[in-house]
C-alpha cells in the first residue's frame, strides 16, 4: 500500500467493531466510518480514515503515529500528492461532513454528557500550546479533550483543534477539490451541522452565498482557534498556502 508508515509501538491491536467491514483487514492506524447519510439526504459510503493527522517521517513518507506532530507547512496540493504516494487518498468534504455528523450523535463527545447537552468537544483550541501537537500529549484543562468516539466505538484524535486538514471538495469544488462555485443554501456543507455557528462548541463556517471561487477548504481548527475550532468548522486557504497550522489526514475506500 505504497509508502505508508505506521508507528507501531503506538498501535494496539483490537478486533474490528461491528459494523461495515473492509475485504481485508485494515491497516494499523485506520478506523471505519460507517456509511452516513447526511441532513440533506446524500448517503457517504463507508470508508476507512486514519485515527490520527498525518505526521512526516524522517525519510519524507506519510506517517501515522500518536507521538509525532502533525505534517504541517504543506499546500493542499502537496498533501495530495503525499497520499497518493503513500496508497491511500486525502479525506473529502463529504467524509469529513459524515465523520462530524456521527460525532455529533454520540453522547460522550458532549461535555454534558447526553447530546445537544453542553459542548461538543473542541481539542487543543485555547492557545496553550504554540504549535501542533502529537495526539499522545494532553491539555490540563479538560475541555480541550482530544479525542472522539465514533458510533463504532473508535476513537479519533484532532477532528477539530490543534491543526486544521485539508479537504478534498466534493460538494462545491471542481474535478481537483478545489472550490468551484458559492455556497448554496442546501449545500451538505452548511445543511449539516445541528445548530448554528460558534455555539456548543461546533465550530464556524460560512453563510450561504459566501464564494471561496479558487480557493482549498481546510477543517476542525488549530490550538488557537478558540470558539472558531469544532468537527464541523471550515475555511479557506489559498491551495498553495503552507501554514503552520494546516496538516492533514488520510483515507482508505473500503
Amino acid at each position: 500500500m505504497g509508502n505508508l508508515e505506521v508507528d507501531m509501538a503506538v498501535v494496539a491491536s483490537a478486533p474490528l467493531p461491528a459494523g461495515p467491514r473492509p475485504a481485508a483487514p485494515l491497516p494499523a492506524g485506520f478506523v471505519v466510518v460507517p456509511a452516513t447519510t447526511l441532513p440533506s439526504g446524500v448517503t457517504v459510503p463507508a470508508f476507512a480514515v486514519a485515527r490520527w493527522l498525518a505526521a512526516r517521517g524522517p525519510d519524507g513518507q506519510l506517517l501515522l503515529s500518536a507521538t509525532a506532530p502533525p505534517w504541517v507547512r504543506i499546500g493542499y496540493h502537496a498533501a495530495r500528492e503525499a497520499c497518493a504516494r503513500a496508497g491511500v487518498r486525502l479525506l473529502t468534504e463529504s467524509q469529513a461532513l459524515a465523520i462530524a455528523h456521527d460525532l455529533a450523535a454520540q453522547a460522550a463527545n458532549w461535555s454534558g454528557g447526553a447530546v445537544g447537552a453542553g459542548r461538543l468537544f473542541q481539542g487543543l483550541h485555547l492557545g496553550r500550546f504554540d504549535a501542533p501537537q502529537p495526539a499522545c500529549a494532553a491539555s490540563p484543562d479538560p475541555r480541550e479533550r482530544r479525542w472522539h468516539v465514533l458510533s463504532t466505538g473508535e476513537r479519533i484524535h484532532d477532528v477539530a483543534g490543534n491543526a486544521f486538514s485539508w479537504v478534498f471538495d466534493d460538494v462545491q469544488g471542481d474535478i481537483d477539490g478545489i472550490v468551484a462555485h458559492g455556497f448554496a443554501p442546501d449545500s451538505p456543507t452548511l445543511a449539516t451541522p445541528p445548530g448554528a455557528p460558534m455555539q456548543q462548541g461546533l465550530g464556524w463556517w460560512p453563510r450561504a452565498g459566501r464564494s471561496w471561487w479558487g480557493r482549498a477548504l481546510a477543517r476542525g481548527g488549530s490550538w488557537s482557534s478558540q470558539e472558531g475550532a469544532g468537527v464541523f468548522t471550515v475555511v479557506d486557504e489559498r491551495p498553495q498556502a503552507r501554514q503552520a497550522y494546516v496538516g492533514f489526514r488520510c483515507t482508505l475506500a473500503l
